[in-house]
């Protein structure tokens, strides 16, 4: 707790080697996220408490401030040090990746609710929309269908 789990995140990175993109760590972006949710939410029931005179939670408050201040900057530098590695690899390889690094980028399989019709993604490649299809799809490129009821994610 207090940052650790999103020092790793920063840690794994940085013991890849340089041109190399490791997995997206979809569980530790989750596990921090859900670190800070219950970090503020003690801070939030904290100040409540300090607003009703006890002074002696604010030590408490400002340390788990500071800790959730501190994931959110690894969590962006996590990010970051991706999008980073991610441009010089298109600079690289151009807009089509081959298939090992483009596993390792954050891809969600979604479920077609409705009969779409065909959907294009960036490097040209059409895909043919139909109920109850399923297809892994990074999760930028659905984002839209998934707000407008067409795709849903998939939960394993």
């Amino acid at each position: 707790m207090f940052g650790e789990r999103a020092a790793e995140l920063v840690r794994g990175l940085h013991r890849a080697a340089d041109g190399h993109l490791p997995a997206f760590s979809e569980d530790g972006i989750r596990q921090v996220l859900e670190e800070m949710k219950a970090l503020y939410e003690q801070n939030q029931a904290d100040v409540n408490e300090a607003k009703s005179g006890q002074s002696d939670l604010i030590r408490a408050i400002k340390f788990r401030h500071c800790s959730l201040l501190r994931n959110r900057r690894c969590v962006v530098a996590y990010l970051y040090d991706r999008l980073l590695r991610i441009r010089a690899l298109r600079w690289e390889y151009g807009s089509v990746l081959p298939n090992d690094l483009r596993f390792h980028m954050s891809a969600e399989e979604v479920r077609c609710l409705k009969d779409h019709g065909e959907f294009e993604i960036d490097d040209g490649t059409t895909i043919l929309l139909k109920k109850n299809s399923q297809h892994f799809l990074p999760r930028w490129k659905c984002e839209q269908l998934i707000r407008q009821g067409i795709l849903e994610h998939v939960l394993s």
